[in-house]
């Protein structure tokens, strides 16, 4: 029986995840598997792979094959070369760890509790302020007019 290492497809449409699977070459491409060995989820930046290595080079070992994106994966996470014995590739880049949501609230509410409370951005117009605008409005009404 061949056995290949292949990606099976999970997720909606336009957001594909996908598990690394040992399964019989002659089953269908979501079909039943072996074992699942890993994940790989493309959408996200950086995508996320993560292998279980030790598996991998059990079945690599014993003659599964791997299809061309699964060997793709294999190169970047290092188990092909290790496999091969050549040397390590360089790190896999890994996504920053997110900022806790309650920490940057506290900060955000303590930077808007020290402001002071001044007067609003635009200032109100006054009454007597008004009646002036409105008194010059109608002198410049009358002399282009009366000219």
């Amino acid at each position: 029986m061949a056995v290949k290492i292949k990606l099976k497809r999970l997720g909606k449409i336009r957001s594909p995840h996908y598990r690394i699977i040992v399964a019989d070459s002659r089953t269908r491409r979501d079909g039943r598997a072996i074992e699942e060995i890993g994940l790989y989820h493309p959408v996200q930046n950086p995508s996320r792979i993560e292998v279980d290595s030790e598996r991998v080079q059990y079945w690599l070992g014993v003659g599964a094959q791997p299809t061309e994106p699964v060997a793709a994966i294999l190169k970047v996470t290092g188990d092909w070369q290790k496999f091969k014995g050549l040397p390590a590739p360089e790190p896999m880049k890994v996504a920053e760890p997110k900022a806790d949501k309650k920490v940057l609230f506290e900060a955000a509410a303590k930077e808007s509790a020290d402001e002071p409370k001044g007067e609003a951005i635009t200032k109100k117009a006054k009454k007597a302020d008004k009646k002036a605008d409105e008194a010059d409005k109608a002198e410049s009404s009358t002399e282009s007019t009366g000219a």
